[in-house]
């Protein structure tokens, strides 16, 4: 598939991801993996159509803050899809911004683990 997981597997280990998250980050919660589940659809059928509208808008600021802005708008879809789904809860800005940084570094490390190397 190209150096990328399986859309399932890939849906399956960021449900895992939120998880940890949640037993991590205080004011972040969710109740059950089938909630977990949910969450990470909804979330990137919004980070598919919102979040690149707030980048393109909040792009200068991006550009000033070396593109530290975007856990902010991170931390925002978040919030977003809180209100959304039952059993995802939020209790503000904090937690949100500390989930997204840790989502974050966590999907970075899984993506160093499962990247393929390139063959020339």
């Amino acid at each position: 598939m190209n150096n990328r997981m399986p859309v399932l597997v890939s849906w399956i280990i960021e449900s895992l991801v939120l998880l940890v998250v949640s037993n991590i980050v205080p004011g972040f919660s969710i109740t059950s993996f089938y909630t977990s589940l949910a969450v990470v659809a909804i979330l990137a059928v919004v980070n598919a159509f919102i979040r690149p509208l707030l980048l393109l808008l909040t792009l200068p600021i991006n550009l000033i803050s070396l593109g530290l802005f975007t856990f902010v708008i991170n931390a925002g879809m978040l919030l977003l899809v809180s209100d959304i789904v039952k059993g995802f809860t939020i209790d503000g800005f904090a937690p949100a911004f500390y989930a997204a940084l840790l989502i974050s570094l966590i999907n970075m490390i899984i993506d160093k683990i499962t990247r393929k190397p390139v063959q020339y």
